[in-house]
């Protein structure tokens, strides 16, 4: 972009800073009015909440702001390009996007957005495109040339479902055509892509088994009002038939020194599913894996059996469960809530852990400021959010 574009892009910075969630609010409501068929793209839920619209405002304003050094924006790009390919996101997508999207600026900022601005940011909009086209394309061509890799869907059916407490459920997914798994890293997920009553719906759900099994494995919890998860539970029985794109996802083991700096895996409610791949691949490697778990009770806690029967097994796997509810007959570690006390308990004076955690937006917040305060370094501190991309700083 010449010299000129980005001085103009740079000025309009602090106007889309106090109007960019109405900006992307009227961008949705036009593109979804005007192009139906890309509702299966975006969560109802992340839509009405709203939170869809200020990840997006928060996305076209770091955009804008460092349109000359993109460096700055650290994983922000590389986490959306990975969420753009396991949506299956096109090229022919894009155009549709830029055209509503400065539609909306200008509907928005009205006068402001004089017609150099819109120039200006439709040029700025077309490099993005362009890097983001190419880069999913690397991963459509690199996922598709790996042994068992495909591009696009491919048919998939449910061998077995096994319930792992009283509102999550796993579902064992094998390939229709008997052909090989493509391999994953413990972190990954899949989309599924659904009809539900006629209406395509796309969802991603964690791998919560180890890569290298006949299986691909999903841990689904029921949540209420929850459309995917609701068809799954309801209607994804034995031999049901899914369509499946392949495994993406950037939350993923990070190589340490010869694996010897200790994991701290913490996790709440359904956020249990990645740790659980991530537990499976490491707990023979005899790396220190502390595996710190919240849950509202024992009826609601996943996978207890199995963490436990890991730990009894192999010395270096330490669970804590942490309850906030307790029934009378469950036996957590501790009663409360996961907490600044309990992590600098488990944590070692120099505090050189990769501590990985995922759960609720609001235990995800303490965890990070918890991991923080406690001394743990900023890039050994990893986490994810399906759906939009936010910030868990302040």
């Amino acid at each position: 972009m010449n010299p000129q574009t980005i001085a103009i892009v740079k000025s309009t910075v602090p106007a889309l800073q106090m109007h960019g969630e109405a900006i992307t609010r009227h961008f949705y409501r036009l593109m979804l009015e005007g192009h139906p068929q890309l509702k299966a793209f975006f969560n109802e839920a992340h839509q009405a909440a709203g939170s869809q619209a200020r990840a997006l405002a928060g996305a076209v304003v770091a955009y804008g702001a460092h349109i000359d050094r993109l460096e700055a924006l650290g994983d922000a790009l590389p986490r959306i390009i990975q969420k753009h390919a396991a949506l299956g996101v096109l090229p022919e997508h894009y155009p549709i996007v830029g055209s509503y999207l400065l539609r909306a600026i200008k509907d928005v900022l009205g006068a402001a957005a004089a017609d150099e601005v819109i120039a200006a940011w439709g040029e700025a909009y077309g490099a993005l495109a362009d890097l983001l086209i190419a880069a999913e394309e690397k991963v459509y061509s690199t996922n598709a040339a790996q042994p068992g890799g495909w591009r696009g869907t491919r048919e998939f059916r449910v061998a077995r479902r096994e319930d792992e407490s009283d509102v999550i459920t796993s579902f064992y997914l094998e390939p229709t055509d008997g052909g090989a798994l493509l391999a994953f890293s413990p972190g990954q997920y899949i989309t599924l892509v659904l009809d539900i009553d006629g209406q395509p719906v796309r969802r991603n759900y964690s791998l919560s088994d180890a890569p290298g099994k006949p299986w691909y494995r999903i841990s689904v919890k029921k949540e209420e009002g929850g459309r995917a998860s609701n068809w799954l539970h309801s209607t994804a029985i034995v031999g049901a038939r899914l369509q499946v794109q392949a495994p993406c996802g950037d939350f993923v083991l990070q190589p340490a020194g010869e694996q010897t700096r200790p994991l701290v895996l913490v996790t709440g409610g359904v956020g249990i599913t990645p740790a659980m791949s991530m537990l499976e691949s490491m707990a023979h490697t005899g790396r220190p894996v502390h595996f710190v778990h919240a849950a509202r009770h024992g009826g609601a806690h996943a996978f207890r059996a199995r963490v436990d029967a890991l730990a009894a097994t192999h010395a270096n796997v330490k669970p804590l469960y942490v309850y906030d509810t307790p029934r009378a007959a469950d036996r957590p570690h501790a009663i409360g809530f996961v907490n600044r006390e309990l992590l600098a308990r488990l944590l070692p004076s120099d505090r050189d852990v990769d501590l990985y955690f995922l759960g609720p937006k609001p235990f995800m917040k303490a965890v990070y400021a918890d991991g923080l305060a406690l001394g743990v370094p900023k890039q050994q501190l990893r986490y994810e959010f399906f759906g939009p991309l936010e910030t868990l700083e302040s």
